[in-house]
């Protein structure tokens, strides 16, 4: 973990390795770090999984790690593979099917505290 600190209002170091596993509804492991201004999830979500239409008002940005999936923003749609990014602007209506197991990363602004309230205290969003 940190060898600084854990507050979200202090630097600090972090292994991606050493972040605690949240699983959320048997189809996704994720793992998160936040700052006051920004939010970085690593996720690995289980093939077959969908995520409904929907927007929020921060931006974000996925970077596909692995796997494959579909996902529509506005009226675009494309299948995305490893090394793949994507930009949503906030407000943006998206969706996606998990076509195959993914690792994903996605970084949003500012946090997604509608997902993760303790993120508002927590660097780690728990």
């Amino acid at each position: 973990m940190s060898e600084v600190s854990v507050s979200i209002d202090q630097p600090g170091f972090f292994r991606q390795s050493d972040l605690p596993e949240q699983v959320n509804k048997a189809e996704m492991i994720q793992k998160v770090l936040t700052g006051r201004e920004g939010m970085v999830v690593w996720s690995k979500i289980k093939a077959g999984t969908y995520t409904a239409a929907h927007s929020h008002p921060n931006e974000q940005i996925t970077w596909m790690i692995s796997g494959r999936m579909d996902f529509r923003i506005a009226d675009q749609k494309r299948t995305c593979v490893a090394g793949d990014l994507i930009l949503i602007p906030k407000d943006v209506e998206h969706e996606v099917l998990y076509v195959d197991e993914c690792e994903i990363i996605e970084f949003f602004t500012p946090p997604r505290l509608d997902l993760y309230p303790a993120a508002a205290h927590s660097v780690f969003g728990m």
